[in-house]
């Protein structure tokens, strides 16, 4: 009931709100990463949403375009800009992804949207996590984020599932928003991204 019906709801209305009030900020960082990519502030990937459906996830570009045969490694901190590295620190691009809330794609609360390419290398277990739309932050993101792995994630996000309510997911925002503040469960080696998962 809560998962069909209501959290869709809470999650246009909040998403809708937030993106109000954060304009200011969301504009001067579309501005500044104008200027630093050469006229590209957005990133926008193919990601699987609910019931592995692809959409188009949007996030700030905070890294440089990875070229084919650099010597500089495509998971390398090097490509990370300055400015982007300011915003990775305190999860700023991210918050694009409201616009994907309000387009029914992604939830506020949910596994996090991975690499379409992983589709295949889901074990039946594992693609539970499809059965709801992802999230901007979830049961994983608050319980280890970068810091454990793939493995952990995945049965953090399929207990998501199993225990979704809207007093869990007000926890999970709640936790996000003290890890954000405090900059914990991340990789700091220079906002180093975690590795492509290889399958089981």
């Amino acid at each position: 009931m809560y998962s069909v019906f209501i959290k869709p709801i809470i999650d246009f209305l909040i998403a809708l709100v937030l993106l109000v009030l954060l304009s200011p900020l969301l504009l001067v960082l579309i501005l500044l990463l104008l200027v630093v990519n050469h006229g590209r502030p957005f990133f926008l990937q193919p990601r699987p949403g609910k019931n592995g459906k692809v959409f188009k996830i949007i996030k700030f570009k905070t890294m440089r375009d990875f070229k084919p045969g650099s010597s500089i490694d495509i998971h390398s901190p090097k490509r990370v800009t300055p400015i982007g590295g300011f915003v990775r620190k305190y999860s700023l691009d991210e918050l694009l992804q409201l616009v994907n809330v309000l387009k029914g794609d992604m939830s506020l609360v949910g596994p996090r949207p991975l690499l379409v390419e992983y589709l295949p290398l889901y074990n039946e277990e594992q693609r539970k996590r499809h059965n709801v739309r992802p999230g901007i932050t979830g049961w994983a993101q608050i319980n280890g984020r970068n810091t454990i792995d793939w493995n952990q994630k995945f049965k953090l996000d399929v207990w998501y599932v199993e225990n979704i309510s809207a007093m869990l997911d007000l926890k999970i925002i709640y936790k996000t928003f003290i890890k954000v503040i405090k900059k914990s469960d991340i990789n700091q080696n220079e906002n180093k991204t975690m590795p492509q998962w290889a399958g089981n």
